[in-house]
């Protein structure tokens, strides 16, 4: 039987909390993490790095100069604001990156059709797939269907956080034993606001608030 898998992995909470929890059921061989010019690509880089190592995985990092060039959002554009008071479409459209998750998920599966993996294992949560549809069951199924045709190995998405809100992402990291302290889920990079998260775009701000609702209200300290 065919157990092995690779992971979207961005070094954020979402993406290492995945694969903590694919360990406990595939064999999983890959790490990739994609370059697009984003404000937080080095940070992330070096995240995901840390954790494919924990993991023991091989690590890829893949350019995709061509997105950033069709992007032009806040999350690109290292003098645009990221903070915005409400999480809701306009800050959804404010990092919004053209069919990212689609483009992403068929990278990973031309590896995975290519190198034998059977599970594509992605961050992807309910919280967020209220403002970010590709991060909703709907697209993650359709986007099986297709590789039912666009693939030999017919590889299947995993998505186990897919029921999940932040603060419950959080309480699995803790109670796994996740090594929170490589974490990077800031849209900014660290040669703006230190070796701390700046607390003040999106993704912070959900950061933020799953902590203050989850088991350890501690963790706080080590990313604020």
């Amino acid at each position: 039987m065919n157990n092995t898998g690779m992971v979207l992995l961005s070094g954020g909470l979402d993406s290492v909390v995945s694969l903590a929890l694919a360990c406990e059921i595939y064999e999983m061989k890959l790490a990739v993490t994609f370059d697009y010019s984003q404000r937080s690509v080095k940070e992330e880089i070096e995240a995901a790095s840390k954790y494919a190592k924990y993991y023991n995985l091989e690590h890829k990092v893949i350019s995709l100069p061509f997105l950033s060039k069709i992007t032009n959002n806040a999350l690109v554009n290292p003098y645009a604001d990221l903070e915005f008071k409400n999480l809701d479409e306009n800050s959804a459209k404010a990092v919004w990156v053209p069919n990212r998750n689609g483009l992403f998920l068929n990278i990973a599966a031309s590896f995975a059709d290519s190198m034998g993996f059977k599970y594509i294992v992605i961050g992807a949560n309910q919280e967020e797939s209220v403002t970010f549809p590709d991060n909703s069951i709907e697209f993650l199924n359709r986007i099986n269907d297709c590789f039912e045709y666009s693939t030999m190995i017919k590889p299947k998405i995993f998505a186990p956080l897919k029921d999940l809100q932040k603060y419950e992402i959080i309480n699995i990291a803790i109670q796994k034993g996740v090594p929170l302290e490589y974490l990077k889920s800031c849209y900014n990079s660290y040669e703006s606001y230190g070796k701390k998260h700046c607390g003040k775009c999106e993704s912070c701000k959900r950061l933020r608030s799953a902590i203050l609702k989850s088991v350890n209200k501690d963790l706080i300290k080590l990313f604020f």
